[in-house]
């Protein structure tokens, strides 16, 4: 009947839907926002949580500089992440934005990008009443703590590098205490995974050098163990936490496996699935500070050091706990990254 229509008088057409539909989305965006949106999706956890994203949302944005699809549906937006009017055009429309933006390994650059860059975006993500989640590392905790890393292990950072973390993180968690924004941090050790270039520890001290038949470089304490999260799982579990509400307005470490390898024992686990003598070198300290004056990046690491000299395990009890979810075993976690990155190149200069 006329009455059980409503308004309309008779039954709406394809084109009334429509244009009803676009007036709601107009003045009512925020009813409608399902966009994901990744700052910094080129490098290997933007990536990996490109790919986890799929299994939530269809609409994912990649915002970086030359940003490349990861699913055939991607929104990519080239942008400038120094510029807030290119991060308030990037977070507008977006349901959740997630930081995984990876700034050149100087200090100096730092101390001048990363303040500017969350002021950004924790002002873009309120005016959009977006959610944020921001991939975090674990060097603004006191190293008197390392070989049992928490959510609650005291913040004292001992490097410049960890004194702007530390900054970053309490920006955002200013907010979210003042009830001004919704936000995670999710918490990553040193990392690992397929398809890194350059940005792994792991592949370039250990790794590449076995590969082409020279020793391991072990920096500090060969004897220490050391966790590492495996990539694709924490860009599953960035995923899963940037979408689950009572995750929010916390810090969670992201799943890494349990009962870390020594140097030693890393060297041995990879040069037995590559089927090369488990042999090393000890970097100490020294070294370092001398290849400083000539390479760029040794000088970066040298205040990081410290990292490598004693037990560094990563707790990441919380979020399997919470979930029941396991991360990836080392040895399965290795034999993966070989064989995608490595095994075959191995294969073909025997041919």
């Amino acid at each position: 009947t006329k009455k059980e229509l409503g308004f309309w008088g008779k039954a709406p057409t394809q084109n009334q839907l429509g244009i009803l539909w676009n007036i709601l989305l107009i003045f009512y965006p925020e009813i409608f926002k399902t966009m994901q949106t990744i700052l910094g999706a080129g490098g290997p956890i933007g990536i990996e949580l490109a790919k986890a994203l799929t299994a939530y949302t269809t609409d994912i944005r990649l915002v970086n500089r030359h940003p490349q699809k990861v699913n055939p549906t991607d929104n990519l937006m080239p942008a400038d992440l120094l510029d807030p009017k290119n991060i308030r055009k990037a977070v507008k429309g977006s349901e959740v934005v997630y930081v995984t933006v990876g700034f050149p390994y100087v200090t100096k650059t730092w101390q001048n990008c990363w303040p500017k860059f969350i002021r950004s975006v924790i002002d873009a993500c309120k005016e959009f009443n977006a959610k944020l989640v921001f991939f975090d590392n674990m060097y603004m905790y006191d190293k008197k703590y390392l070989n049992r890393m928490t959510e609650e292990t005291p913040i004292k950072p001992p490097s410049k590098k960890g004194k702007v973390r530390a900054e970053v993180v309490k920006m955002i968690m200013d907010e979210v205490q003042a009830g001004t924004l919704t936000a995670l941090i999710a918490r990553s050790a040193d990392f690992y995974g397929p398809g890194i270039r350059r940005s792994s520890m792991m592949n370039e001290t250990i790794i590449k050098p076995l590969v082409i038949g020279s020793k391991a470089n072990l920096l500090g304490n060969p004897n220490a163990v050391h966790s590492y999260t495996f990539t694709p799982d924490a860009g599953k579990a960035t995923a899963l936490l940037g979408n689950t509400e009572d995750a929010y307005n916390q810090v969670w470490h992201l799943p890494t496996a349990p009962k870390p390898f020594t140097g030693k024992q890393w060297t041995w686990l990879i040069a037995s699935e590559l089927g090369v003598k488990p042999r090393y070198h000890r970097i100490n300290k020294y070294m370092v500070w001398i290849l400083g004056y000539m390479s760029p990046v040794m000088k970066e690491i040298l205040e990081m050091f410290y990292q490598n000299q004693s037990d560094y395990v990563f707790d990441s009890s919380k979020f399997e706990k919470r979930f029941g979810i396991q991360a990836t075993p080392y040895h399965i976690g290795i034999k993966q990254v070989l064989e995608n990155d490595y095994l075959s190149k191995i294969k073909e200069n025997k041919k």
